[in-house]
């Protein structure tokens, strides 16, 4: 069986999108609750060689969106990365979910073998398949920065637990 890309793919990436938004929305209550300014979350990190919560969000977003790009051989809409409030983060999160869901499924026709070729700042130019970059890269990463902008707000007291993360499964 083929992977379906536009029908497997996009979903469980606008979804991740979409349980960050939650997690955010529930870390700006804790810190309004706890009066604490919102700042000092959203600049959280896990090491002090780690990116901040807030570039969490912005990689996520960035990584499903070329996604979509990548695979479609179309242009992603850009994001400036000025984001400095939980606001303008849940504002991002949502373009991309937008930009996401605005990709029709055809755009996607033979992605699984396209040709992908991904610049890096340190490490020249990657090169997949759509699968492979799919499979080895945008998943992995996507997942990867949400699950660390979770982790940091759970460490600093916000009452996450799993489904938050993850959201509703299973129910119509």
């Amino acid at each position: 069986m083929s992977l379906a890309i536009h029908d497997d793919i996009v979903p469980a990436l606008a979804r991740a999108l979409q349980q960050l938004r939650h997690v955010l929305q529930k870390g700006q209550t804790h810190a309004e609750a706890n009066g604490w300014d919102p700042a000092v979350l959203l600049g959280m990190r896990l090491a002090p060689d780690m990116i901040p919560l807030t570039r969490q969000v912005q990689i996520a977003t960035d990584i499903a969106k070329f996604a979509a790009a990548r695979l479609t051989g179309t242009d992603a809409p850009i994001f400036e990365d000025t984001e400095t409030t939980f606001a303008e983060l849940d504002a991002r999160l949502q373009r991309a979910i937008d930009y996401l869901a605005s990709v029709p499924a055809a755009a996607f026709e033979g992605a699984e073998d396209r040709a992908v070729t991904m610049p890096t700042r340190t490490n020249g130019d990657l090169h997949f398949d759509g699968r492979g970059y799919l499979l080895t890269f945008v998943v992995p990463n996507v997942y990867f920065h949400c699950t660390i902008a979770y982790a940091l707000l759970r460490h600093a007291g916000v009452p996450l637990g799993k489904m938050d993360f993850i959201g509703a499964i299973g129910r119509r």
